[in-house]
């Protein structure tokens, strides 16, 4: 008989055990996208997917586990990208984020974060193309429509959505579009960084915000304020080389 209650509780105990190694490895995940963001180390955002992709594929995974895929592949494609030379693995990686997040709103299509996420990537997926953009437009606009439900006060949700409207941008009228979505998202992210967060809590995009805010105004002729924006984007971020370029930029037309 007490042999039999062994087994039981050994049995009953596996998925407890399962769910505990899954979220060990989010941790150790998201401790290793953590230090792929600040040194933006394209190895180190692999690394980070990997352990992230081994917790995601677990009979418990949860839309967290999908989050953070979806988050750090999100990041590799974006620094693959800023190698000419890695087009097909930033592809790669794009596909692997759109595949993460879907599966995370599958089980929350409430969670803002995967929804503007998808949104941008399939944003990016257009590319300037018309065929693609009928394609695809819906699904941008039915992603950011789905973020902005339940996250309008997400700081990352109206970073990206502001990001999102920058790209698409032609005339000074749409940059000051984005430039006022983008400034009530930095205010978002000063409220967060006042609060203390949890260990599975996102808190990548501050930096970005600020550089992109500093590419709006240089494209209104704000050469100033573009200036003192990338300065705080790189104060917060050295390793941002789109903030480093845009600074140097700016210094040079003064």
């Amino acid at each position: 008989m007490f042999r039999c209650v062994f087994i039981l509780i050994w049995l009953t105990s596996l998925p407890v055990r399962a769910e505990s190694a899954a979220d060990q490895l989010t941790g150790t995940g998201i401790a290793e996208f953590t230090a792929a963001y600040q040194a933006w180390d394209g190895g180190r955002f692999a690394a980070a997917s990997e352990r992230l992709r081994q917790a995601s594929t677990n009979a418990s995974a949860t839309v967290t586990n999908f989050y953070w895929l979806g988050a750090s592949e999100f990041h590799r494609m974006l620094q693959l990208r800023g190698n000419a030379t890695n087009t097909s693995a930033a592809d790669a990686a794009l596909e692997s984020a759109i595949a993460a997040l879907t599966a995370a709103v599958k089980l929350d299509e409430n969670h803002a974060e995967c929804q503007a996420l998808l949104g941008t990537l399939y944003g990016m997926k257009i590319n300037g193309n018309l065929l693609r953009a009928a394609w695809f437009g819906p699904r941008v606009a039915k992603h950011q429509s789905g973020a902005l439900k339940t996250g309008a006060g997400n700081p990352r949700v109206q970073y990206l959505l502001g990001m999102c409207q920058f790209h698409t941008a032609k005339k000074p009228a749409a940059w000051q579009e984005a430039l006022t979505t983008l400034l009530g998202a930095e205010k978002l992210f000063e409220v967060e960084a006042k609060t203390a967060a949890a260990p599975l809590d996102p808190r990548w995009g501050y930096d970005s915000c600020l550089t992109f805010i500093g590419h709006t105004y240089e494209l209104l002729g704000q050469r100033k304020a573009a200036g003192e924006y990338f300065s705080r984007a790189l104060a917060m971020h050295p390793a941002d080389h789109l903030a480093r370029e845009g600074l140097k930029r700016v210094l040079a037309n003064k």
